[in-house]
């Protein structure tokens, strides 16, 4: 691959705790600051070092809670201070990727940027960076791009992107215009989008120039374009950023840039996607995280913590541990074991999707105290 693209900046959101994870994940430990791969790092940590080939060190933008600063600077010493966007509250994925848009785009007019979550799996680095070139280019046309993964099985985890007509763009051979999105599907229907072949999953990466990206934000959140505005005039006085960020920011609505950006511009003609043969999880849950450890062998046992100590006979599925504590599974099939200091968690791969709703009961019971 080529060196560092010279216009391209790529923004990382790294917030959410990742509920569906818990006891692991939590509000100050978030899915992002965890090693969920046996790699020795943590998942931002790999983001970033993905990124950097393509941007670097100096054209990495991180996005995150102000709570999480010090981890954040801690797992990324490499990045400078201007880069760092420190938000008070979470004010979901558009009012995020937004102000860092804003801010850049001021500070460098015709920048091309690209969104990648902090928490997210890839595999095969070079098929990344070749879609990433590829969604630049696009990008360049005045076009918000996406990448989309091209599917390994009809998942009904994730949301699709339709292809429609490709375009014909030099330098980015496999784009084509997205003609819509599609919420998660059932079985049945995700099996017609897999053989298809006209389907790819939604993975959330966004790539487009800047100002292209606040013009569709102004046009369908006007509210919160004008926040977004006021924050950035503001942004790099230091004397000035404090006070305008207190009064802005809890005022931004809260909407996904797939709603706020991605969907409408795809009804517009103004979306394209560049499908992504890397391998990519966006480790969802316990399952995925199961099947992301299992190095591809059936009734396996994945193990995370350094200092775990599982003993088992005949059992398959997943066991994290952050104790010493001395585990034993005996005949158990896709276990899911969470073992924290001061919570527990046992499930099934089957129903790792309702690890979200555990969190909420202990929400309304007050117990935020595990959270």
């Amino acid at each position: 691959m080529a060196g560092p693209i010279e216009d391209f900046y790529a923004v990382i959101p790294a917030g959410g705790i990742g509920s569906r994870l818990w006891p692991l994940s939590r509000a100050d430990a978030p899915k992002f600051l965890h090693d969920l791969t046996g790699s020795g790092h943590t998942l931002l940590h790999d983001t970033w070092h993905r990124l950097e080939p393509l941007t670097g060190r100096d054209r990495i933008a991180v996005v995150t809670g102000r709570a999480h600063r010090a981890a954040v600077e801690k797992e990324l010493p490499g990045i400078l201070d201007k880069n760092l966007f420190l938000e008070s509250e979470p004010r979901d994925s558009t009012a995020a990727i937004g102000l860092a848009a804003a801010v850049l785009s001021r500070r460098e007019p015709d920048v091309i940027i690209g969104s990648f979550a902090a928490d997210h799996v890839i595999r095969v680095p070079h098929l990344f960076e070749w879609a990433v070139r590829q969604a630049v280019e696009v990008a360049r046309e005045g076009f918000v791009c996406t990448i989309g993964i091209q599917p390994s099985e009809p998942s009904i985890s994730f949301g699709y992107i339709k292809k429609k007509r490709q375009l014909v763009i030099e330098g980015a051979p496999e784009a084509a215009l997205v003609e819509s999105f599609v919420e998660k599907p059932d079985l049945e229907t995700a099996k017609e989008y897999f053989a298809s072949r006209d389907h790819l999953w939604n993975a959330g990466m966004f790539i487009s120039r800047a100002d292209v990206l606040l013009g569709e934000i102004a046009d369908n959140q006007p509210a919160l374009y004008a926040g977004l505005m006021d924050l950035a005039e503001a942004w790099d006085d230091r004397d000035a950023r404090g006070p305008v960020v207190d009064r802005v920011w809890p005022t931004l609505p809260k909407i996904a840039i797939d709603y706020a950006v991605a969907e409408p511009a795809a009804e517009k003609g103004r979306l394209a996607v560049v499908p992504g043969h890397f391998d990519w999880d966006d480790v969802g849950d316990f399952a995925s995280l199961a099947k992301l450890n299992s190095k591809g062998r059936k009734n396996d046992l994945a193990v995370l913590g350094k200092n775990a100590r599982i003993l088992s006979d005949a059992a398959s599925g997943i066991v994290v541990s952050q104790t010493s504590r001395v585990i034993s599974l005996i005949g158990v099939n896709d276990i899911v074991v969470v073992d924290t200091e001061d919570a527990l968690l046992v499930t099934t791969s089957e129903h790792a999707q309702r690890v979200k709703g555990v969190v909420d009961a202990l929400k309304l019971n007050g117990r935020g105290d595990v959270l």
